[in-house]
């Protein structure tokens, strides 16, 4: 009965459309078929589905409207992507949030988005009233072409896509590429927001166990070889939550795979520049063939300036510019846009990013310390970036620990939060640039301390 419903709620089946037959779906479900014949007669009661007589079972009202926390595993509030997310973008300044996913706002470089602001509003009257472009504005795509040259990546600026931010980048490819119930390849764990939006989309997800040097890849090429995913997304540099890097050896691995069984991949790119010198990059080894590279400027230089970018073979950036247009009317932002280019071309950009690095190494070695010596120890030390995925002493759950914390004005990221297969409990996702103030350790001590044996 929840099969069926859960077909319903993600518009698998629409009204009128003929369920699996008894013995089809019995097969189906691996139980005997006056199982599935008793399931059906209690639906038709509800009233969720009809029998028509020699013609089987059809879906006999509209579907619910889209309520996308019905969609895949039931969660504890607590470990749900859209609670965490909540809590993290509605918090009060008192509140802290080292589970979030953002540098502190005293972290950018916000002299240089003021310079920009100021040059912007002296700019064009168009810039400021029209809308965008399909593709953005050419300057910014030239400048992300050079970018991407120097890795080795022929883009061109033609083959760039701004978008309004990373996570519409994936939307859109989305809209691209999947359909409803298709399978789609995530690594587990991943970014919680990457589950959100293919739930958005009713694809089918499927995990992959992660390790310090990429996906677990004897695993990888078995679960593709078994379900055929239409897309796999990751984070090839710093991946969230794990702080890992890709191994070249992984990398080429990953490419083979993908190519033998006609899989695309979607590289996110958002951590690049918190690298302290470049790592293997997928996009770079397919040069763009069977490799979509999508990213954005949120992390790095503003996350209210909304601006992302999707990079991808000529016959795909014109079908996403359709798709932007349709769902969109018209590109990014012309204001965000300009705002972007003028400060990337700022001077003193590269300067904030070689101290942002700086002050992400002094504060990893401080949390990690400051953690293990509370029984919280680091799954790995990243090479860079902001995030540290730790492990909690034996027997606490993450998910109840997060709930205390909250209790005293502290958000954490549970474990299960960014876990396919939700056997993450004893794990938890640290941003090492919020965790300055004192209270966090003392509140997690609390919480810890309260944890049962």
């Amino acid at each position: 009965m929840e099969a069926i419903r859960a077909r319903v709620a993600r518009r698998a089946l629409g009204t009128g459309d003929r369920l699996p037959s008894i013995r089809a779906f019995a097969a189906t479900m691996a139980v005997s078929p006056s199982t599935v014949v008793e399931a059906y007669d209690r639906l038709a009661a509800e009233g969720l589905i009809r029998a028509r007589q020699g013609s089987g079972f059809y879906v006999a009202s509209a579907p619910p409207p889209l309520t996308l926390t019905e969609i895949g595993p039931k969660l504890d509030r607590a470990l749900d992507p859209f609670w965490v997310s909540r809590q993290s973008l509605d918090a009060t300044p008192a509140v802290a949030k080292p589970g979030c996913g953002w540098l502190p706002a005293d972290w950018m470089p916000n002299d240089a988005i003021r310079r920009a602001l100021r040059k912007v509003a002296r700019t064009d009257a168009a810039i400021l009233s029209d809308y965008g472009a399909t593709r953005g504005p050419l300057a910014l795509r030239h400048l992300l072409a050079r970018q991407f040259a120097t890795e080795g990546v022929d883009a061109g600026p033609d083959g760039i896509l701004l978008t309004g931010s990373g996570t519409q980048a994936i939307d859109l490819i989305c809209r691209f590429l999947v359909r409803p119930g298709e399978i789609v390849l995530v690594d587990d764990p991943c970014y919680f927001n990457f589950q959100a939006l293919l739930r958005a989309h009713q694809a089918t997800i499927v995990g992959v166990p992660y390790t310090p040097n990429g996906p677990d890849i004897e695993r990888f090429a078995d679960v593709v070889a078994q379900h055929r995913p239409r897309l796999y997304i990751t984070n090839s540099a710093l991946h969230n939550p794990t702080g890992a890097t890709l191994s070249p050896q992984a990398a080429h691995r990953i490419l083979n795979i993908a190519t033998e069984q006609g899989m695309t991949i979607v590289e996110d790119d958002i951590f690049a520049d918190f690298e302290p010198e470049p790592s293997a990059r997928l996009a770079t080894l397919d040069g763009l063939s069977s490799v979509i590279r999508i990213g954005s400027f949120s992390k790095t230089l503003s996350a209210s300036i909304r601006c992302g970018y999707i990079a991808a073979r000529g016959d795909w950036i014109d079908a996403l510019i359709d798709l932007q247009v349709a769902t969109s009317f018209g590109g990014v932002s012309p204001v965000a846009a300009e705002l972007v280019f003028a400060s990337l071309s700022d001077g003193s950009y590269r300067k904030h990013l070689e101290g942002v690095r700086r002050r992400l190494n002094h504060a990893r070695r401080d949390v990690a310390n400051k953690l293990e010596r509370l029984g919280i120890s680091p799954w790995m030390m990243p090479r860079g970036g902001f995030y540290l995925w730790c492990s909690l002493p034996d027997g606490c759950d993450s998910a109840e620990i997060a709930r205390a914390a909250l209790n005293d004005d502290v958000v954490l990221a549970p474990g299960n939060v960014f876990s396919v297969s939700q056997n993450a409990s004893r794990y938890m996702r640290f941003n090492v640039a919020q965790m300055g103030e004192p209270q966090i350790f003392e509140v997690l001590a609390r919480a810890l301390a309260a944890t049962p044996d």
